[in-house]
């Protein structure tokens, strides 16, 4: 067995939160040994991971990458502007730009999510301090006192080695390997699988943004990924058992805007969808001295929105700037102090994209309930009306504004707007009783998510569901 030591801090996978974090704490002049288990080709050279997701970063999340010192990471890899997004509900439009009128400019880019993370690691391997070490991970040593005080994994060689560090950060994502030891308790939901598409097409309805099809039975999403490419992700419940491709013609064709059918028939008939679980998972409670859990590999939301980067590279600005006030991350006591204000400082950021997400999949995936379908229908209208019913809304889904509290009067301010289409022309039984199931359904979507989160005071409502 192979020990090694000397290191400030042990990063378990380079994807976005690792790649980012690696180089932040690299500047700051900590030593990292950073070990991922897909690292290079046979010839040496640095992979280039291939994702279905993980490929719009929104305005929050490149600003944030700004902050980081980390822009030049979109750089050289086509990465195309995002201004807002296209809906499209039964042969409407709405768009919805992320910026109000006579506002500075926020863009958010999309690309492909291998050319990202490579580019994050090429510029972690010209930095002194980082060693980049191909291997797999398999479990967390400890101390006497049970602190985490590094790992063991097999290199590409197979061999079994051990590393120490003052802190281990585990980024290895969705299916993290440390999560079952640093957070025993976690909880991983499956909401419904993404089938992802790449379309060989340049024009789009919207140029530089992304397109939302609120189909039945579930929502299709389409951005550029490139000057030439179109990812195109179809939700499809995980129940389902039939054959996809022929799910994707039938079914889904027919209701995505005419620009995108032939493109989409050809890939689809080419055999080249893809396909990856759509997890979600709340950050799960507890500090394991010596030892922090990020990214994927510590809290997940429904990709819907996109929002999984920006929050990642929040927390990765969050613990940098923590971890400056430690000179000796030796210090257990100081570290895991720092760590407490860590989970509080996050809540902002991820409490607002974590809600969104989950709640815009509920309402976009009504299926027969009759009432989420008016709850869409709303959704669909309220965001097309301009002033702060659209630009609160797409500020919060970009990472512009992450205010949670405005993020639950908004969705409650939809609901209302539901329930008074409902009532139209006027109040019947009948129609009140039609605008109650749409508050009780939207009640019964909002809260578990609050609860989840922990949203206080909200949370401390004794009432799950109506």
């Amino acid at each position: 067995m192979q020990s090694s030591s000397g290191y400030d801090v042990i990063v378990v996978g380079a994807g976005v939160a690792g790649g980012a974090l690696i180089n932040c704490l690299a500047r700051d002049g900590r030593r990292l040994l950073c070990i991922e288990r897909h690292l290079r080709n046979p010839d040496g050279s640095l992979t280039e991971p291939s994702r279905i997701v993980g490929e719009l970063l929104q305005p929050g999340g490149c600003e944030k990458l700004q902050q980081l010192g980390l822009s030049e990471a979109l750089t050289g890899i086509d990465a195309q502007p995002i201004y807002g997004y296209a809906m499209f509900l039964d042969g409407r439009s709405e768009k919805i730009s992320y910026t109000p009128p006579q506002q500075n400019l926020r863009v958010g880019h999309s690309f492909h999510n291998g050319r990202f993370l490579k580019r994050l690691r090429q510029i972690a391997a010209h930095n002194a301090n980082v060693t980049l070490v191909e291997g797999n991970v398999l479990s967390l040593e400890n101390d006497a006192a049970g602190n985490v005080i590094g790992v063991s994994y097999r290199d590409a060689q197979k061999t079994l080695c051990r590393a120490y560090a003052s802190l281990t950060i585990a980024c290895d994502g969705c299916s993290s390997s440390l999560r079952k030891r640093a957070a025993a308790q976690h909880q991983v939901s499956v909401y419904s699988n993404f089938h992802g598409l790449v379309l060989d097409m340049s024009h789009i309805p919207f140029p530089n943004h992304g397109h939302v099809v609120l189909a039945n039975p579930s929502p299709v999403l389409f951005y550029p990924i490139s000057s030439t490419e179109v990812r195109c992700l179809v939700d499809i419940s995980s129940e389902y058992q039939g054959d996809v491709s022929e799910y994707m013609l039938e079914v889904v064709m027919p209701q995505i805007p005419q620009q995108f059918k032939q493109p989409f028939e050809k890939a689809v008939t080419a055999g080249k969808s893809r396909m990856m679980p759509n997890r979600v998972m709340p950050a799960p409670a507890g500090i394991l001295p010596g030892a922090l859990l990020l990214g994927d590999s510590f809290n997940m939301r429904h990709p819907l929105t996109g929002g999984g980067m920006t929050v990642a590279l929040s927390d990765v600005s969050i613990i940098r700037d923590l971890l400056r006030q430690v000179p000796h991350l030796s210090d257990v006591q100081t570290v895991t102090e720092k760590l407490r204000v860590f989970y509080s400082a996050r809540k902002p950021m991820s409490t607002t994209i974590n809600i969104l997400a989950n709640a815009l999949y509920t309402l976009f995936c009504a299926k027969t309930d009759p009432a989420l379908k008016d709850m869409r229908d709303a959704c669909f209208e309220y965001l097309g009306q301009g002033g702060r019913m659209t630009h609160d809304p797409i500020s919060m889904l970009g990472g512009i504004k992450p205010q949670r509290f405005l993020l639950v009067i908004h969705f409650f301010a939809v609901a209302f707007y539901g329930c008074g289409r409902a009532l139209l022309p006027f109040p019947t039984p009948e129609r009140l009783t039609k605008a109650w199931g749409i508050f009780r359904a939207s009640f019964n979507v909002i809260k578990p998510l609050i609860d989840a989160e922990n949203l206080r005071p909200l949370s401390w409502l004794p009432i799950s569901s109506l």
